[in-house]
């Protein structure tokens, strides 16, 4: 088992690839009394066209989603309440790119973890449970599209991408899902729920070898096959330049989106994660000279921000929130993004942004659960998250002056807009 020490961060990770091909991850927190475990596959709602067994197969959106939930039924029960009888506090989600189980506790750790990499590991549906899911996540599925909130990002992304599958709403549709069967979920386990394509992270005061030992004793001796997937060639226009829908609120509210490159896998895709999120930060943050400009004529309030979020093959920034003239916001965003790229950033505020982004990261640490989920999304992406310190000091002002110039663009920008009716 390979020993690293992260001197810049304090940390401590032993790492140990199984025969098997599941990396394996243990974070050293000595002292503490709450441990952490991770457990997650590289399969999201963005997955839903991929080659298994040399045929291509097209599932139902939604597909990882409701995977998710019946993983937790097993022949003798259900694993949620297995963990919750030791003390566990268990639960999942699921991304675009991926799905990840997890439980933290304070007691009878590994026996809890020999229950979670079992249930995942270990398909068990029925025509008859699969069949009662549906409704209860169809039930879901109506709530969130009765949300204002939902509609004007779901509207945003069906704006700016034409193809990619990044564009379907991870838990599907209420007609998406009829389609879901045993079968398909089985199909779906057995392409992407396999050593090779999955990770177990653990943060706490726990065993490395012990950890180790048990993945050994309970995973698949086979790494499973190497999935291809198609995510849609993604042409570079948007789709649409403006979209609008009229619902149940007080005020207009808006997200105005830039679709941008994505990045390659390595240890560019962290970089420009961080450019692009400083680079937001200084657009539309909370001190930046929009945003007080704004607030002070009025034209925006507390709900007003933004967010830069990559996937594989995707890349986007957007901003928005409730205004009495959306128009005129979006149109202030754009105006200020051209400012920045023609007259570039003020030096001091570009400091104080680089430094507070620098402090975030730090702050993350003290989350067990951050910690898990970014050494996962950064194997998953071909980096190591922990070195975020030494990618830090390789950006530059003009890094993020060119991020704003080349992406933020009137080319790259669509508009949804939700209207009072």
């Amino acid at each position: 088992m390979k020993k690293e020490f992260y001197e810049r961060i304090g940390e401590t990770v032993y790492r140990e690839t199984l025969p098997n091909g599941l990396p394996v991850n243990v974070v050293s927190k000595p002292g503490f009394a709450k441990s952490y475990a991770f457990f997650a596959t590289r399969y999201g709602g963005m997955d839903t066209r991929f080659c298994l067994d040399g045929n291509w197969m097209d599932t139902p959106a939604g597909i990882a989603h409701y995977l998710e939930h019946k993983m937790f039924d097993t022949k003798e029960g259900n694993a949620l309440q297995e963990l919750a009888k030791n003390g566990a506090e268990p639960n999942a989600f699921t991304s675009n790119a991926m799905t990840g189980y997890y439980f933290d506790s304070t007691e009878k750790f590994e026996e809890n973890l020999k229950i979670l990499l079992s249930f995942v590991s270990v398909p068990y549906f029925t025509d008859e449970s699969v069949a009662k899911e549906q409704g209860i996540i169809a039930q879901e599925i109506r709530m969130i599209e009765d949300d204002p909130d939902w509609q004007v990002y779901a509207r945003m992304m069906g704006a700016l991408y034409q193809k990619s599958t990044a564009k379907n709403h991870i838990a599907g549709s209420v007609e998406s899902i009829k389609e879901i069967t045993a079968k398909t979920l089985y199909d779906c386990h057995k392409a992407f729920y396999t050593p090779g394509n999955m990770i177990l992270t653990v943060v706490g005061n726990v065993d490395p070898v012990r950890v180790v030992d048990v993945a050994r004793s309970i995973l698949p001796k086979d790494c499973g096959p190497n999935i291809l997937r198609d995510h849609g060639a993604e042409p570079e226009g948007v789709a649409d330049k403006a979209t609008e829908r009229k619902m149940e609120v007080s005020m207009p509210q808006f997200l105005l989106g830039f679709k941008c490159a994505p990045a390659a896998a390595g240890e560019d895709y962290l970089r420009r994660s961080l450019i692009g999120n400083m680079a937001c930060d200084l657009l539309l943050g909370e001190s930046s000279p929009l945003y007080l400009r704004l607030y002070g004529q009025g034209l925006i309030n507390t709900s007003f921000g933004g967010a830069f979020e990559m996937m594989p093959d995707t890349a986007y920034l957007y901003a928005g929130g409730d205004s009495r003239d959306v128009k005129a916001v979006a149109e202030e965003v754009k105006k200020e993004a051209r400012r920045l790229a023609a007259d570039g950033l003020d030096r001091d505020f570009y400091e104080r942004v680089r430094k507070a982004a620098f402090g975030a990261m730090l702050r993350g640490l003290n989350s067990f659960e951050n910690i898990a989920v970014s050494l996962t999304e950064g194997h998953f992406a071909g980096y190591d998250a922990l070195r975020f310190p030494q990618v830090f000091d390789s950006i530059g002002e003009e890094d993020v002056l060119a991020f704003i110039r080349d992406e933020l663009t009137e080319e790259h920008a669509a508009m949804s807009t939700i209207l009072p009716k």
